[in-house]
């Protein structure tokens, strides 16, 4: 504890409120959001590019930061333009997250806590949104962050149905020692189909209330909304997340062409590698409009299997020979069909970036409540489902014809050859054999032909002559040293030493 005080005494102060906002981050009103496995280093470099002042790290788990060094390893991918950079982490010990803070303070200018993370596995592990009610703890965390950490510690929130409890929330972590709050202004509960409008009005009261600097998050999907928000709330600068992975040059107010911002993507994954299931997740999301037209179905097939660079790039040069000639005028654009249930009307060509609108929480109740009646309804019209030959089959049939076709590495025979092949049985009993067993049984009667012959059987995990092996060295030499410690122990405290009002014998 001492250690950690002199250490604190030779610190230089570190920034706090205004004062860290306008030196260490320059007053950044355009800012990208923590998005897991979406806003890495590539991913921001991109962004950067295309005016955003501020990026925050994907959430990472402090647990697993402080204790995986190859966890670590991966997540601390950054470069020297990639500054400002805030890194977040979720977790609910203060100690714990505040091993993974002193471990990443010397690469970013701010450590951020994650508090609105509204997803199940955020329940489940009991970080995000859901600490939103427990205010001790949230006071220890960050207040442990502030007084030990070299960077000033900030906070992600979302508002509470009470707006007077927001208020109080947001002062408690001023109070605790959060320099930078960002406030999103939607509800735990309102996620997915739910999600619906964020209301800046909470944001708004916020903000007058609480005197350190503070970003708004939600309802972000063009430049216009950056500046209205601006405006309407208050606050010092803007967050956005989906509107950023549908457009990343939104803060430039200007909507490319999304092979465009695919292939200047692909450019930086280059210079920064990162696995292929992020940029998978980035080019679906540029290509949303494209990839729902019936017409770009193998493409999108396409897209879901690769896991190689060259693929992806190859994907980028596909979209972009069909839809260059459209976008230069050389052809005329007729309207393609969109696949059921997506956007028909959209604001701008589907080939240039612009942002997905969600559905209302309404319209999606309604389409539940449909659901629901239909499938209630005696008299309802049963959906049939036919293969390639016209063969009617059933609904599980037809899934799993599905995905196959979403296999395209694999050929029809190398398919009727995996479902034709035969079991091998066990030799002793009806059960299959092991694929790997050595003595070609089944578990069970593996586990005793080698209890028996005193065997092992690698192929089953059945190390029986092993383990016995070690317990007879175990006894032959390491239990007598034991045993003669133990009595040499008590023979020396049998053993009693003469005192002053003793003479020896």
């Amino acid at each position: 504890m001492g250690n950690d005080e002199d250490a604190a005494a030779q610190r230089p102060s570190k920034p706090t409120g205004y004062n860290f906002y306008r030196s260490s981050l320059g007053s950044p009103r355009y800012v990208v959001a923590p998005m897991v496995d979406q806003s890495e280093l590539a991913w921001r470099m991109l962004c950067r590019r295309y005016g955003a002042e501020l990026c925050y790290s994907p959430m990472y788990h402090a647990n697993l930061f402080a204790t995986d060094p190859k966890y670590r390893k991966d997540a601390l991918q950054t470069c020297p333009e990639d500054r400002p950079l805030i890194i977040q982490f979720c977790g609910n010990d203060a100690q714990q997250i505040l091993d993974a803070a002193l471990l990443a303070q010397d690469h970013c200018d701010a450590v951020d806590i994650n508090l609105g993370c509204p997803q199940a596995i955020a329940k489940r592990g009991h970080y995000g949104s859901f600490l939103q009610d427990e205010w001790e703890l949230l006071t220890e965390i960050v207040s442990t962050l502030h007084a030990k950490l070299a960077v000033p510690v900030t906070c992600k929130i979302r508002i509470f149905e009470d707006l007077e409890k927001t208020i109080r929330y947001a002062k408690m972590l001023e109070a605790a020692g959060c320099q930078l709050l960002t406030v999103h202004g939607r509800t735990r509960e309102q996620k997915g189909p739910l999600t619906g409008v964020a209301d800046w009005n909470y944001i708004k009261n916020v903000r007058q209330h609480i005197k350190i600097p503070m970003l708004a998050n939600g309802n972000i999907l063009a430049l216009d909304d950056v500046h209205r928000c601006l405006t309407e709330t208050g606050v010092d600068g803007v967050m956005s997340a989906e509107g950023n992975l549908h457009n990343p040059a939104i803060f430039k107010g200007v909507s490319p062409p999304v092979w465009q911002m695919a292939h200047e993507y692909l450019e930086f994954v280059q210079l920064h590698p990162c696995p292929s299931s992020f940029i998978r997740g980035h080019l679906f999301k540029l290509f949303h409009h494209i990839m729902n037209i019936r017409q770009n179905s193998e493409l999108r097939q396409y897209l879901a299997t690769a896991n190689q660079l060259v693929q992806f790039q190859a994907v980028v040069q596909q979209v972009r020979a069909k839809y260059e000639p459209f976008h230069k005028g050389e052809v005329p654009y007729e309207p393609e069909q969109m696949a059921a249930g997506s956007e028909e009307d959209l604001p701008l060509s589907p080939w240039l970036c612009q942002p997905y609108i969600r559905a209302s929480p309404e319209s999606h109740r309604q389409k539940i409540a449909e659901k629901v009646r239909e499938a209630e309804d005696p008299n309802r019209a049963k959906r049939q489902y036919f293969d390639k030959d016209g063969k009617e089959i059933s609904r599980k049939r037809m899934k799993k014809l599905r995905r196959r076709q979403r296999r395209p590495n694999k050929t029809e025979a190398q398919i009727q050859h995996r479902h034709e092949r035969r079991l091998e049985y066990c030799s002793e009993c009806a059960n299959p054999q092991g694929s790997k067993c050595e003595f070609q049984l089944c578990r069970v009667c593996c586990k005793d032909r080698c209890y028996n012959n005193d065997r092992d059987c690698p192929g089953h995990g059945i190390l029986i002559k092993s383990r016995r092996a070690k317990a007879k060295l175990f006894e032959e030499h390491i239990a007598p040293k034991e045993h003669q410690e133990v009595t040499r122990t008590s023979d020396d405290d049998l053993t009693i030493a003469p005192t002053d009002a003793q003479e020896p014998l």
